[in-house]
């Protein structure tokens, strides 16, 4: 035989033995199943990423109960690159009355998704690339635009009241829940 294939016979040998398993000294095995642990509905994440910079935040428990209810905790804890306009708590309660209630329901995820994604880019914008005039194209199709008077950045009709730079992108704070505008 040549070298080669004695060294793969021997590699599949050394294989063989250690998938072996001795029955000698092994618990019975269980005849009822045990109890599954609930799925994990936050991964590990990044302590800098936007994610976790949100769920640190004592003003956005509405965002972040809206992205585990829209099933986005992944999407945004990701890589990115990202830019997510925030709105704060204070920003959705100016919502009409029981809006919010209804957008986390198990029925209503698909609008909920397509109103999250009207906050995020896929670039990075922290505020000296954004310009007065500027449209953002949004993560749902639509568009945004960023509005810089006296010093003070708009989206659309929302005030930027803070900005924090995450190891995925950029977090954008907002007074107001963006919707698109009107065609």
């Amino acid at each position: 035989m040549t070298k080669l294939a004695c060294s793969i016979l021997g590699v599949v040998l050394v294989l063989g033995a250690c998938s072996k398993k001795s029955d000698q000294g092994a618990p019975p095995p269980e005849t009822a199943s045990a109890p599954v642990a609930p799925a994990q509905t936050t991964p590990p994440l990044d302590p800098t990423n936007i994610v976790s910079i949100a769920m640190a935040s004592p003003d956005h428990k509405t965002l972040v109960a809206a992205l585990k209810a829209a099933d986005y905790v992944t999407a945004v804890a990701n890589p990115g690159p990202l830019t997510v306009f925030a709105p704060t708590d204070a920003a959705f309660a100016k919502l009409p009355a029981g809006t919010v209630e209804s957008l986390v329901k198990p029925e209503n995820q698909a609008k909920l998704k397509e109103i999250l994604k009207y906050h995020v880019t896929t670039s990075v914008y922290d505020a000296t690339n954004l310009t007065d005039g500027q449209v953002l194209a949004m993560a749902n199709g639509g568009k945004a635009t960023i509005h810089i008077k006296d010093g003070k950045m708009m989206i659309n009709d929302a005030n930027v009241v803070a900005s924090v730079r995450a190891s995925n992108g950029m977090v954008h704070v907002i007074d107001g829940v963006l919707t698109a505008p009107a065609p």
